[in-house]
């Protein structure tokens, strides 16, 4: 009976990367649709404004030929995107992540500069960033919310809730403190704890399904506001005024064009958004904390055994994490100097959660992904000052539009902890 003679030295090839193919349908959408861009260029002229009117120096409005403005980005991000899909295709590796973003960047201002060519009106570039922090604000807050309770296993559906219960606790606390916005800003956190405390009292002490829980608290929070705006807020005077966070610009750096009306012309809950951000990564990737949170969301047997007290730390993440979210609340009333109304916050928390799928479950990555459902919303109210002519009903549609393909497209390929929405029992 003769040996099979196999050859040592014959060299296998190694599987792609996750998400190589991914990659290179995303990589060909964009150079494809960039060529289109170029190609259905109109005539006239764009117009995009980039200053404010408050900057150090101002740069005067730019009237482009819209063969120009939309043509040269569009080509830019084609190129960029052919040269990343072959670089793929040769080394069956990731193209470098600033190829992608280099590119969607340029086929975004290639998009801005053909939405106005030849229009009567104006891209306002430094009002159209503004406005994009500034629906994302909550989506930021509602996702790094949920960042914090899923990473330690807790699944967050309650995120909405938290958000609603913020809104209104925020406002009904400022009017009875004589409209001070910063008493309700200390109580909109307190709001979503209370939520929080209802999500983890269910899932970690009587093991209920978590997004069951969510669900419920979610409907709960909406009857109760609801019930309390209709026969409390409604029939009573000085409990549902209007009171509104100052913006508070920062000295010199407020000043510097483009960026600074943008980033440093802002409220004290913009403020704070950005000091969550940046401690939240620091704490969850480079601290003792942030690894026992990661090892309780993905193993919490094994942090069991080294002597961490998985649902204590399962607790306390998801207070703070619902705390996050009902800071959050606070934008939908005194962020915007609004009165509290039924379902004032109008499925932001489900859109958060979206973002924090799409971000893979880290802070950095949840607030790229809410800053796109912002501008989508941004750009969703900006089109008819643009000129651009479309029933009511369409920029409604958009931000909500944009999250479903979003979420179809990346998320179902993303992996949430391995522990997430299994309790833990001793």
């Amino acid at each position: 009976m003769s040996a099979v003679q196999v050859d040592s030295h014959v060299e296998v090839a190694a599987p792609p990367p996750p998400g190589f193919v991914r990659s290179l349908v995303g990589y060909g959408v964009i150079a494809l649709v960039a060529v289109v861009l170029a190609l259905t260029a109109p005539s006239g002229i764009s117009k995009i404004q980039l200053t404010a009117g408050s900057e150090f120096f101002q740069i005067p409005q730019l009237d482009l030929p819209a063969a120009l403005a939309v043509g040269v980005p569009a080509i830019g991000a084609a190129v960029i995107a052919t040269v990343a899909l072959v670089t793929q295709l040769r080394s069956r590796s990731s193209a470098p992540r600033w190829m992608a973003i280099l590119a969607g960047t340029l086929l975004l201002l290639g998009f801005l500069a053909h939405l106005v060519a030849g229009k009567s009106g104006v891209l306002p570039l430094t009002g159209l960033l503004t406005s994009t922090l500034f629906l994302a604000t909550p989506l930021i807050f509602g996702a790094l919310g949920g960042v914090v309770c899923e990473r330690v296993g807790i699944v967050n559906i309650a995120i909405e809730g938290q958000l609603l219960a913020g809104a209104f606790a925020g406002v009904v606390v400022a009017s009875i403190a004589g409209q001070n916005p910063y008493v309700g800003l200390i109580t909109a956190p307190i709001a979503g704890v209370g939520v929080g405390a209802l999500l983890a009292w269910f899932s970690i002490r009587y093991r209920v399904d978590q997004v069951i829980t969510g669900v419920v608290l979610n409907v709960l929070v909406l009857g109760l506001t609801t019930f309390f705006f209709k026969g409390l807020l409604s029939e009573l005077e000085g409990l549902n005024d209007r009171s509104r966070l100052p913006v508070l610009p920062i000295p010199l750096l407020s000043e510097i064009p483009v960026i600074g009306p943008v980033l440093f012309r802002q409220t004290l809950l913009v403020y704070l958004l950005y000091v969550i951000v940046i401690l939240l990564h620091i704490y969850l990737f480079r601290s003792r904390w942030g690894l026992r949170v990661r090892s309780v969301g993905e193993h919490p047997k094994a942090a069991d055994t080294v002597g961490i007290d998985v649902n204590r730390t399962r607790w306390r993440n998801t207070l703070l994490g619902s705390g996050i979210a009902g800071l959050g609340g606070a934008f939908f009333t005194i962020g915007q100097g609004l009165a509290f109304g039924i379902d004032i916050t109008a499925g932001s928390g489900f859109i958060a959660l979206a973002a924090l799928i799409l971000g893979r479950w880290t802070p950095l990555g949840a607030v790229a992904a809410a800053l796109f459902f912002g501008f989508a919303n941004a750009l969703s109210q900006s089109l008819r000052s643009y000129g651009v002519s479309l029933d009511s009903n369409i920029p409604l549609m958009i931000p909500y539009i944009v999250t479903l393909f979003a979420v179809a497209g990346f998320g179902g390929k993303v992996r949430p902890p391995a522990a997430e929405g299994t309790p833990y029992v001793k």
